[in-house]
């Protein structure tokens, strides 16, 4: 892996302003109202309340930094109040500075469809990103944006061959791989812990599921020979344990991770 890989993972809450552009509420209901109504008239229409991509905005963008020569780095953009557009533009930032491997779990089927809509409200500005050979020719052949191009590795998505009746959660891949999984919370939980007032527990918990999906990185690569050896896939899971071992210092959600993730079994198949 000689070049920067930047896993990433957002987490969302329901726009009102969008619901209501969309139609999904009855006009005139405050912000909460409006929300509470739209949810469940989708969960009486698709068994879930959780509302379209479109009528999500980004809360959380945790990114992960594996650089060969700076080691591991963990880095989250948090919206505390009226600043999803600082959010949506730091990530894209990263991008466009980098241009790193990006790597996600069903970033193809939501986090960036979510952030390329949230960064169209808001003015924001990714030029690498969106370059599809019109600038720089290599990205004709291998961009950000095409789904069978591996400068984003939608990493659900390639593994069940991008057929969506093969996709998988990656909590479930994590515990079978003797990953912690998730951890604090999940998806479902983030609306309610933000009106709560916990967008620091949300933001651990996005933290974890960028780790979670680096590490089902690293299997991968190994799998198929990005990673050389199964020495080298070794050495890559501990310098990832004595990060959290460090992390885990000042943040208790890394040393929660450390204590979850049990010693791997040897990587030789």
């Amino acid at each position: 892996m000689a070049a920067p890989v930047v896993v990433f993972d957002i987490e969302t809450i329901p726009d009102a302003q969008a619901v209501r552009a969309a139609g999904l509420a009855d006009p005139g209901l405050d912000d909460d109202a409006t929300i509470a109504q739209a949810q469940v008239r989708r969960k009486e229409q698709t068994g879930s309340d959780f509302l379209p991509v479109v009528c999500q905005r980004v809360l959380v963008v945790s990114c992960l930094f594996r650089d060969p020569h700076k080691g591991l780095k963990v880095h989250s953009f948090v919206d505390h109040g009226g600043q999803e557009g600082a959010v949506v533009q730091g990530f894209y930032r990263i991008v466009d500075k980098h241009e790193p491997q990006l790597v996600s779990w069903n970033g193809g089927g939501f986090d960036l469809p979510v952030l390329h809509y949230r960064g169209l409200v808001h003015g924001v500005q990714a030029n690498k990103y969106w370059d599809m050979g019109e600038d720089d020719r290599e990205f004709k052949w291998n961009n950000y944006i095409s789904r069978y191009h591996t400068r984003h590795l939608d990493l659900m998505d390639l593994l069940a061959l991008y057929q969506p009746r093969a996709n998988a959660g990656m909590d479930v891949l994590a515990q079978l791989c003797g990953l912690p999984g998730k951890l604090g919370m999940d998806g479902s939980q983030v609306y309610d812990a933000w009106r709560q007032g916990q967008v620091d527990a949300v933001r651990r918990y996005c933290e974890t599921d960028v780790l979670n999906t680096y590490l089902l990185y690293c299997r991968f690569q190994l799998m198929r020979g990005g990673i050389a050896s199964p020495q080298a896939y070794d050495d890559e899971i501990a310098l990832v344990r004595q990060t959290l071992a460090e992390w885990g210092a000042t943040e208790p959600h890394w040393a929660e991770y450390l204590q979850a993730w049990h010693p791997p079994e040897p990587s030789k198949a």
